[in-house]
């Protein structure tokens, strides 16, 4: 840590670690999976936590009719009867930097596949990584962006301006919460997503689009196949295009994704049909999400998967005459990227220079997230740095290491004080 001051040092050095992954362990163990009450409840509980600090809190209620009717509203996958914003403000006036992060998590999937069926125990091994639903994405955030304000605090740092916490809702299904908070008012000079990154500069997202296919079948007896018509087998084609048109949109890839030669997946998470075990069936629907690539406008996204599958239902009797229907419910994840020369990016490489003697460099996430809302709609340079992979996220492999988790939350803390003027 040469690159640091003696008072950068000092408040680094007086980070409370124990605090931190007790904050962490007690985040992942609250089910907070999109859309339910836990989800509200966790809000509530971070309110009244940063209200603790004497920080000044903004709490709310959703008004949901009048968000999901605006015009900009990204989408979301699962039934709310409610959702809540939290922004804690260390004062009054534009913040001169906002961490964000999302407090709920997809659901667990199959029980069977979690090594101590308990998702939500957030065991710590002895390899000191922490195990648990949300543990990577990304509650481990969460708890960094905590540990900052408690540990300026702590430590008697003032700032010349406002440092901000954002905690937002259904980002997982398409970004209600950070639209919310947007749409409210609440802003920044730039801002810092502690989404998992392996501790890489995330700063641009490809896109990601949910879209259902429906496919007519005709039934019949099992006994007497040749006169129905499979909807499941009728899909075949459609899924085939599907593989193809992944293929092409992959071609050519920027960059920022590196070695990742899939950043463009296309991909079916829902696949139904069928009513009885001898009966053929006779509708199939497909639900999947496509990716969006960097700058791409969605409406030419969408109408690239419905061409494909339109040729491809052209070369086919049975589709030719029974065309799929495509629709696109659900989370509308835009791509979002943040200037190449923003000085936002050389602020948190240096800060994680100082502190870790490595410089981070420009990288790109193949998935959607709250950046392109937060440079898209609030005009705020945004990138994403944090702990844990992506590719342990969404599985019964979530995890988080438990060094990595305080290194990058010394990291922000440098950046925090050079961005707001720590004294």
């Amino acid at each position: 840590m040469d690159g640091l001051t003696q008072r950068e040092a000092a408040v680094v050095a007086s980070l409370d670690e124990q605090a931190l992954v007790e904050d962490l362990v007690q985040l992942v163990r609250r089910p907070s999976v999109t859309g339910t009450a836990e989800e509200s409840e966790l809000q509530h509980h971070l309110a009244r936590e940063y209200a603790a600090y004497d920080l000044d809190v903004d709490s709310w209620q959703f008004d949901l009719e009048a968000l999901t009717t605006d015009p900009r509203f990204p989408g979301t996958e699962v039934p709310r009867v409610e959702g809540y914003g939290m922004v804690a403000q260390t004062g009054p006036g534009t913040p001169a930097l906002v961490l964000q992060g999302h407090v709920d998590v997809v659901p667990t999937g199959d029980l069977a596949k979690w090594r101590d069926r308990d998702p939500f125990g957030a065991r710590i091994d002895g390899a000191g990584v922490l195990h648990g639903r949300g543990a990577c994405d990304m509650k481990a955030g969460v708890a960094i962006n905590s540990a900052v304000i408690r540990t300026l605090r702590a430590a008697g740092v003032r700032l010349e301006r406002p440092l901000a916490v954002h905690t937002v809702v259904s980002e997982e299904d398409g970004g209600l919460g950070a639209f919310a908070t947007l749409v409210r008012g609440h802003g920044g000079d730039a801002c810092v997503i502690t989404e998992p990154t392996g501790g890489r500069l995330v700063t641009a997202n490809a896109g990601a689009l949910t879209f259902l296919i429906e496919v007519d079948g005709r039934a019949a007896h099992g006994s007497a196949r040749l006169s129905g018509v499979s909807a499941f087998e009728a899909f075949l084609p459609l899924h085939a295009a599907l593989a193809e048109l992944e293929r092409e949109r992959n071609v050519d890839r920027d960059a920022l994704f590196g070695d990742n030669v899939l950043p463009y997946g296309i991909s079916l998470g829902i696949i139904r049909t069928g009513d009885w075990a001898s009966s053929v069936p006779d509708r199939l629907t497909a639900e999947g999400r496509l990716g969006v690539r960097l700058g791409e406008d969605v409406a030419h996204a969408r109408a690239a998967l419905e061409a494909a599958l339109a040729a491809a239902a052209l070369r086919d009797p049975w589709l030719t005459d029974h065309p799929p229907r495509i629709t696109w419910p659900g989370g509308q994840f835009a791509s979002g990227r943040l200037a190449d020369d923003d000085p936002l990016i050389t602020d948190v490489a240096a800060a994680v220079e100082s502190v870790h003697g490595l410089r981070p460099a420009p990288a790109a996430g193949a998935y959607g997230s709250d950046l392109r809302l937060m440079i898209g709609i609030g005009g705020i340079p945004t990138l994403q740095y944090g702990p844990g992979r992506v590719e342990d996220a969404h599985s019964p492999r979530d995890q988080v290491s438990i060094d990595e988790t305080l290194a990058i939350a010394r990291s922000l803390l440098v950046l925090a004080i050079r961005r707001c003027g720590g004294h």
